[in-house]
Protein backbone atom coordinates (compact mmCIF):
# COMPACT_ATOMS: atom_id res chain seq x y z
CA UNK A 1 0.00 0.00 0.00
CA UNK A 2 1.20 3.17 -0.88
CA UNK A 3 1.28 6.20 1.28
CA UNK A 4 1.89 9.90 0.59
CA UNK A 5 1.83 12.57 3.42
CA UNK A 6 2.10 16.18 2.52
CA UNK A 7 2.93 18.59 4.79
CA UNK A 8 4.23 22.55 4.41
CA UNK A 9 0.96 24.24 3.71
CA UNK A 10 -0.34 27.30 5.49
CA UNK A 11 -0.97 30.57 5.22
CA UNK A 12 0.95 33.36 3.51
CA UNK A 13 0.31 37.04 2.10
CA UNK A 14 0.88 37.72 -1.44
CA UNK A 15 4.52 37.60 -2.85
CA UNK A 16 5.54 35.17 0.15
CA UNK A 17 6.81 31.72 -0.30
CA UNK A 18 5.91 28.21 0.74
CA UNK A 19 7.61 24.36 0.41
CA UNK A 20 5.50 21.44 0.41
CA UNK A 21 6.96 18.48 1.29
CA UNK A 22 5.21 14.52 0.48
CA UNK A 23 6.67 12.01 1.86
CA UNK A 24 6.14 8.52 0.11
CA UNK A 25 6.12 5.06 1.78
CA UNK A 26 7.49 3.27 -1.10
CA UNK A 27 10.19 0.70 -1.45
CA UNK A 28 11.91 2.11 -4.68
CA UNK A 29 11.15 5.96 -4.92
CA UNK A 30 12.57 6.22 -8.13
CA UNK A 31 10.15 4.04 -10.06
CA UNK A 32 7.55 6.61 -8.91
CA UNK A 33 6.78 9.60 -11.02
CA UNK A 34 5.38 12.37 -8.91
CA UNK A 35 3.13 15.39 -9.71
CA UNK A 36 1.50 18.06 -7.40
CA UNK A 37 -2.53 18.94 -8.23
CA UNK A 38 -4.44 21.39 -6.67
CA UNK A 39 -8.22 22.18 -6.05
CA UNK A 40 -9.57 25.49 -5.00
CA UNK A 41 -13.40 25.43 -3.97
CA UNK A 42 -15.65 25.36 -6.70
CA UNK A 43 -12.94 23.83 -9.15
CA UNK A 44 -11.69 21.45 -10.68
CA UNK A 45 -8.26 19.42 -9.79
CA UNK A 46 -5.67 20.82 -11.96
CA UNK A 47 -1.58 19.73 -12.35
CA UNK A 48 0.96 22.15 -10.75
CA UNK A 49 4.08 20.03 -11.43
CA UNK A 50 5.24 16.92 -12.56
CA UNK A 51 8.32 15.58 -12.01
CA UNK A 52 9.94 12.34 -13.65
CA UNK A 53 10.61 8.99 -12.04
CA UNK A 54 14.85 9.74 -12.31
CA UNK A 55 14.10 13.70 -11.45
CA UNK A 56 15.74 14.61 -14.68
CA UNK A 57 12.14 16.12 -16.30
CA UNK A 58 9.57 18.10 -15.07
CA UNK A 59 6.77 20.02 -16.24
CA UNK A 60 4.74 23.04 -14.70
CA UNK A 61 1.60 23.99 -15.27
CA UNK A 62 1.55 28.38 -17.17
CA UNK A 63 0.01 29.66 -14.39
CA UNK A 64 3.25 28.50 -12.29
CA UNK A 65 6.30 28.40 -14.59
CA UNK A 66 9.07 30.12 -13.14
CA UNK A 67 7.42 30.85 -9.87
CA UNK A 68 7.75 27.32 -8.66
CA UNK A 69 9.91 24.33 -9.18
CA UNK A 70 9.35 20.83 -8.21
CA UNK A 71 12.53 18.39 -7.30
CA UNK A 72 12.95 15.00 -5.29
CA UNK A 73 15.39 13.66 -2.55
CA UNK A 74 15.72 9.79 -3.87
CA UNK A 75 17.36 9.26 -0.05
CA UNK A 76 14.61 10.59 1.40
CA UNK A 77 11.56 9.14 -0.62
CA UNK A 78 10.75 12.82 -0.61
CA UNK A 79 9.22 14.91 -3.56
CA UNK A 80 9.35 18.90 -3.28
CA UNK A 81 7.23 22.01 -4.44
CA UNK A 82 8.78 25.26 -4.00
CA UNK A 83 6.65 27.90 -4.63
CA UNK A 84 7.86 31.47 -4.74
CA UNK A 85 6.09 35.15 -5.68
CA UNK A 86 2.79 33.50 -4.21
CA UNK A 87 -0.62 34.47 -5.69
CA UNK A 88 -4.06 34.71 -3.98
CA UNK A 89 -5.15 32.75 -7.30
CA UNK A 90 -2.82 30.03 -5.57
CA UNK A 91 -4.72 29.58 -2.89
CA UNK A 92 -6.09 26.01 -2.91
CA UNK A 93 -6.09 22.32 -1.35
CA UNK A 94 -2.37 20.83 -3.00
CA UNK A 95 -2.58 16.77 -3.60
CA UNK A 96 0.88 15.07 -4.06
CA UNK A 97 0.19 12.25 -6.41
CA UNK A 98 2.41 9.37 -7.66
CA UNK A 99 2.27 6.46 -10.28
CA UNK A 100 4.95 3.72 -11.22
CA UNK A 101 6.62 4.12 -14.36
CA UNK A 102 8.27 2.07 -16.42
CA UNK A 103 10.64 4.71 -17.67
CA UNK A 104 12.78 7.08 -15.75
CA UNK A 105 12.15 10.16 -17.78
CA UNK A 106 8.53 10.46 -18.15
CA UNK A 107 6.53 12.86 -16.47
CA UNK A 108 2.60 12.65 -16.44
CA UNK A 109 0.54 15.53 -16.73
CA UNK A 110 -3.42 13.90 -16.48
CA UNK A 111 -4.71 13.64 -13.11
CA UNK A 112 -6.51 10.12 -13.80
CA UNK A 113 -3.02 8.08 -14.88
CA UNK A 114 -2.24 8.59 -10.84
CA UNK A 115 -2.90 5.32 -9.14
CA UNK A 116 -2.11 6.92 -5.18
CA UNK A 117 -2.90 10.25 -3.49
CA UNK A 118 -2.09 12.20 -0.19
CA UNK A 119 -5.15 13.76 1.71
CA UNK A 120 -3.81 17.56 0.94
CA UNK A 121 -2.61 20.33 2.33
CA UNK A 122 -4.25 23.82 2.64
CA UNK A 123 -2.28 26.74 0.93
CA UNK A 124 -4.13 30.52 1.61
CA UNK A 125 -2.56 33.35 -0.12
CA UNK A 126 -3.74 36.63 1.36
CA UNK A 127 -3.81 40.12 -0.39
Amino acid sequence: QVQLVESGGGLVYAGGSLRLSCAASVRTFSRYAMGWFRQAPGKERELVAAISGGGTNTHFADSVKGRFTVSRDTAANTVFLQMNSLKPADTADYYCAARTSPYSGICYTDRYEYAYWGQGTQVTVSS
